[in-house]
């Protein structure tokens, strides 16, 4: 599984349920039409992360790159329907920064062969 990140803060004037209306609109129609596998949102507690991250956290799930790329492809048509729904949520948000990461070990992964 392959878990795309994303860390941001809403802009200011933007109340949090209306952006989660909004997240949840979006990544439900996206699971919806089988471009990702789940996807979780979290809101940072007692102020307890770096604050560069942002108050806001995501994660999306998908199986592999070939998913991920699915959604961008499909996103980046920027038409109707998604355009909508990505731009109700990219219209609340700023700072955002996203990374990329895998579970580990990968299950292809051999042992005793490595040479580091």
């Amino acid at each position: 599984m392959d878990i795309y990140h994303g860390w941001f803060s809403l802009k200011p004037g933007v109340r949090d349920m209306d952006f989660v209306d909004a997240f949840t609109k979006y990544m439900d129609r996206l699971e919806a039409e089988g471009v990702i596998e789940g996807w979780r949102l979290m809101r940072k507690k007692l102020g307890l992360a770096p604050a560069h991250l942002g108050e806001f956290h995501f994660m999306i799930e998908v199986t592999d790159l070939t998913q991920l790329d699915s959604a961008f492809d499909w996103v980046a048509t920027r038409a109707e329907p998604i355009e909508s729904d990505h731009y109700a949520v990219n219209s609340l948000v700023q700072n955002i920064q996203f990374a990329l990461y895998r579970d580990f070990p990968d299950p292809v992964r051999e042992q005793g062969e490595e040479r580091f």
